[in-house]
């Protein structure tokens, strides 16, 4: 038996995660509507506005809400009451029938559904004395409308609404009825010349009066990166690999139209022929649709203005001071214009440092459609104003065509201080720069300056660029040490995704030849196939130890350290007694820098060894400095899986607000680097699971299993698993989540699991099983990994498994022997540290104090649950807590939420709770069903704790109130 945890249900089919967010925002504006009042959607063109309201409008009219919409264009702007018509175009004769006879008459003359004359001012305007009217008599029919049912104003792309209507508009929403609803969207970065100064530059200002209060301005969020994947795939576009999508991702800035416009110009380019998929150095195509617009705002500066953008353009860190150094005294002012004409960011100028453009494309269209001549020119000016070595470089490369050892020289230069700095991708992009301009004859300086930058590359994420790089030289080097060097990279660029490489290694152990060196560099990398892919720890330890002893006899000591870390790991997972004298070795000086920022090196790998030991303050402390030195200097990759690793430590420690946030930050570098996602999709699992929802945490917990799937990652699928079978387990869907957790023991068990504080899933799986039925197989779980946990001194484990046969022997009837367990466990866990799991036990121990009729202590257990989750900020563990809470004090019956009583229930329950809703004895029954009294005893006691009742009478009552389906 387990605790019966009724969470708001969580179907099979969860939404893909990639629409979450657009979801979260409809949530907000139908929140703030279904109170009346108005929402102001802005953003800038493409971003998804429209989007949205399509969607709202859909839903409200299929709610029986009537819906009154215009859609106005830039040429409709100086066209009097437009807006207004189309605003009431489907508004009947029978509802312009209770209005007078006068204000029926100016009102369909406005609407020119009359040719009455009237009296007109200039431009079309009526006199005062019509306008004043018209105004109440549109109030009206709004009113009246809004009578008759929910009523919905919506205007789409209102900076292009007519004066007039806007003007009408304003009057009804100061003098709205209580009930009128307004949802409006505006486009933001306008330079029309029609446009005021307010809408060139956030445009809400007047507009939002064209709102009833309470008005909720609300910015549309560029899209995520896994949004813009789901996008391109929902518009057939072709499935590019992660790293391009990513750039995609960046260039677009988030935006989807803008997002799929350039992968449908880099689709057409491709299936041309003439080009090759574009690694990270190489420009995206940008199809003139986009080009257009960005080269209308550039063509309105002024001259002078125009060439200190190409100087931004140019610089690889534009500064206002760098620009006035290069020649460009009023660099300010001619910023703040550029900023008027949504070019530039508002923070950028002087005292907010970096220039940053609003449109990532525009400096890409800035250099292509600028003469050659004036880049040439605008290169020389940066190098001699430049004082710093990576930007200087930076110019120097782009005034230098063809071989040069100076160029060359000073740009490895400029690579190694990008590398110091923590700017790999710069580093790599100078290393490329550095080997172009290698004169010939010096083969081997240009291929070390290759495989450089690609190792620079891969630490920046640009796993393409960096394959390629790996492949020209494969297709060029002679010498053992440069291919094999070479094939490291093609292995390392896969992430997670080794099984794509299995092919690689007999290639690359054959040039290695019989040198030590090389093969301890392999054997490192096979320790990590043989876990990922084949699955064996055990293997993969053999691997790891040959990689330690060639590396130290060779003197390749970061090789060294790096194998040492993965011969720990692996014998902390195997619960072998060395591992501690391991990580000791790794730990040990001489240090390797790379190695000790990595997240497959020492220090990482320290904090796993303080977990075991449930020692969670030094693991956080552990993690924030390494996060800190990453931060500063390291690589996209160790960043996330550090995130990774902190976020469940917060979650350990009961700060689930905090973990959500870490969690989501590793996901987004994932996302943005192109990645492998399947951990960073786990993290969020866990985080939402604890300070998030169930069906958040099931959506991410199905995406960590797709990737780890996809990429065959057999070392974080079991993990992916273990998320989605605890959330089936809390939400009441036992039989799915015992058969997650199976898959997850059997595999991490074949995978030579010997040390249960690793990978901690036994106590959900035992509880799972308790919960279907089957206390005999929980109960060998749970003694299995007690004895692991006993021979290693694994407290914080014995406390879950103590938990987890308390609730077996709830399962077979035992309800005093499970309730001292219980107390017993929870103070263990509070001891070892463990706040979460504590309050757990505090649930289940006062679901079963319950049944024993002792509704004091009960409370008592449910309130010191609910004191922990709240504190903790568990948002669903606190709904649910105070949920039971009431139901011991007001003595109600009620069912799991999520449908019928049967749905939490096995086959074997459900036969007992009918024939007990039928009057049957419990031997009545097991003759019934052919089994022991015993049997049946555990079945119905199991059946009153996931149903929340008490009695046979209640039984009874809650079968006959809500039939199975």
């Amino acid at each position: 038996m387990t605790e019966p945890i009724p969470l708001p249900a969580v179907g099979p089919a969860s939404p893909r995660p990639s629409a979450v967010q657009r979801d979260a925002l409809c949530d907000t504006v139908r929140a703030h509507l279904s109170r009346a009042g108005g929402v102001l959607l802005s953003g800038p063109a493409g971003i998804g506005r429209t989007t949205v309201v399509s969607q709202l409008v859909a839903e409200a009219g299929s709610r029986g809400h009537r819906v009154l919409h215009c859609s106005p264009s830039p040429a409709e702007r100086d066209s009097p009451f437009l807006g207004l018509i189309d605003l009431l175009s489907g508004v009947g004769d029978d509802t312009l029938a209770a209005l007078a006879d006068h204000e029926r008459a100016v009102l369909e003359t406005t609407l020119l559904r009359s040719a009455q004359p009237r009296g007109t001012g200039p431009n079309g305007r009526t006199g005062e004395r019509d306008a004043l009217l018209l105004r109440i008599t549109v109030r009206k029919v709004l009113a009246l409308l809004g009578a008759a049912g929910p009523l919905l104003v919506v205007i789409d792309d209102a900076q292009w609404l007519d004066r007039a209507t806007a003007e009408i508009l304003q009057y009804v929403a100061h003098r709205a009825d209580a009930d009128l609803r307004v949802l409006i969207t505006l486009r933001t970065g306008i330079t029309d010349d029609h446009a005021s100064a307010s809408d060139r530059a956030d445009g809400c200002t007047g507009v939002q009066d064209l709102c009833p209060r309470p008005v909720r301005r609300i910015r549309v969020p560029p899209m995520t990166a896994d949004e813009i994947a789901e996008l391109l795939e929902r518009h057939d576009q072709p499935c590019w690999p992660r790293p391009l999508a990513a750039r995609l991702y960046r260039a677009s800035g988030g935006n989807p139209r803008t997002a799929l416009e350039l992968s449908s110009a880099l689709d057409e380019r491709v299936r041309g022929g003439d080009h090759d998929v574009p690694d990270s150095a190489e420009p995206l195509p940008v199809p003139d649709s986009l080009r257009r617009p960005i080269l209308d705002r550039i063509d309105a500066l002024p001259a002078g203005t125009r060439q200190t953008l190409v100087l931004a353009g140019a610089a690889a860190r534009p500064t206002v001071e760098l620009l006035r150094r290069a020649g460009r005294p009023d660099a300010a002012a001619d910023l703040d214009i550029c900023m008027r004409h949504g070019i530039l960011d508002a923070r950028s100028g002087p005292g907010h440092g970096i220039i940053r453009f609003l449109d990532p494309l525009t400096p890409m269209v800035l250099r292509a459609e600028t003469p050659y001549e004036l880049v040439v020119a605008a290169h020389r000016a940066l190098a001699d104003a430049s004082d710093d070595p990576v930007e200087r470089a930076h110019h120097i490369a782009r005034l230098t065509t063809g071989p040069d050892p100076v160029v060359a020289a000073r740009l490895t230069a400029a690579a190694s201080a990008a590398r110091r700095r923590g700017a790999p991708g710069t580093a790599a992009r100078l290393g490329r720069l550095a080997a172009e301009h290698t004169p010939p004859g010096q083969g081997h300086v240009d291929i070390a300056r290759r495989l450089t930058a690609a190792e620079d590359a891969i630490d920046a994420a640009h796993l393409d660029f960096a394959r390629r790089l790996a492949h020209e030289v494969l297709g060029e080097a002679r010498r053992p040490a440069e291919r094999v060097r070479a094939w490291n990279v093609v292995i390392d660029s896969c992430g997670q995704a080794m099984a794509e490489v299995a092919d690689v290694f007999p290639e690359a152990v054959r040039d290695a030849g019989g040198d030590p060196e090389l093969l301890a560099q392999l054997h490192y990398r096979m320790s990590w196939r043989e876990w990922m892919v084949g699955g064996s720890a055990a293997r993969a330890h053999r691997h790891a130890v040959r990689a330690a002893w060639l590396a130290a006899r060779t003197g390749d000591r970061r090789t060294e350290l790096m194998a040492l870390t993965q011969q720990a790991a692996l014998e902390l997972f195997l619960g072998l007694p060395q591992a501690e004298t391991t990580l000791a070795a790794a730990l040990a000086a001489p240090h390797d820098v790379h190695a000790m920022i990595h997240h497959n090196g020492p220090l990482y790998l320290k904090h796993r060894f303080h977990l075991v030991r449930d020692e969670l303050d030094e693991a956080r402390a552990e993690l924030r400095t390494l996060v800190y030195r990453l931060r500063q200097r390291g690589s996209a990759d160790s960043l996330s899986h550090c995130l990774i690793g902190l976020a469940q430590v917060e979650i350990e420690r009961g700060r689930c607000r905090p973990a959500l946030t870490i969690a989501r930050q590793s996901l987004r570098i994932t996302q943005e680097s192109g990645l492998s996602q399947g951990p960073a999709w786990y993290a969020v699992s866990l985080a939402e699971t604890a300070g998030g929802g169930l069906g958040q945490a099931l959506a991410a917990a199905e995406a960590a299993r797709r990737h780890s799937e996809d990429d065959d990652d057999r070392l974080f699928l079991p993990r992916a698993l273990h998320a989605e079978g605890r959330i089936r387990l809390f939400s009441g869907q036992y039989e799915q989540a015992a058969e997650l957790l199976r898959r997850t023991a059997e595999s991490e068990t074949a995978q030579g699991q010997r040390d249960p504080a690793t990978r901690r899933w036994h106590a959900d799986l035992a509880e799972a099983l308790a919960a279907v039925g089957a206390p005999d197989e929980a109960e060998a779980v749970i003694v299995r990994a007690r004895r692991q946990a006993e021979r290693l001194g694994r407290p914080g484990v014995l406390a879950t498994l103590d938990r987890s046969a308390a609730t077996v022997s709830a399962a077979r009837g035992e309800l005093a022997e499970a309730a001292r367990g219980l107390e017993h466990a929870a103070a263990r866990l509070r001891a070892s540290g463990y706040p979460l799991e504590e309050a757990r036990t505090h649930m289940a121990l006062g679901r079963v104090r319950r049944l024993l009729g002792d509704e004091v202590t009960a409370r008592a257990a449910f309130a010191g649950a609910l004191r922990i989750f709240t504190r903790a900020g568990a948002r669903s563990w606190v709904s649910l807590t105070c949920a039971e809470r009431d139901r011991v004090q007001d003595g109600s019956i009620c069912a799991p939420e999520g449908g019928s009583w049967a749905e939490h229930l096995t086959s074997t329950e459900r036969s007992v709770v009918a024939r007990v809703a039928q009057g049957a004895t419990n031997r009545e029954i097991a003759v019934g069903l052919v089994v022991s009294v015993k049997t049946v005893e555990a079945a119905l006691t199991r059946a009153y704790l996931k149903l929340g009742a008490k009695s046979r009478v209640e039984i009874a009552r809650m079968v006959m109130a809500a039939p199975t389906v």
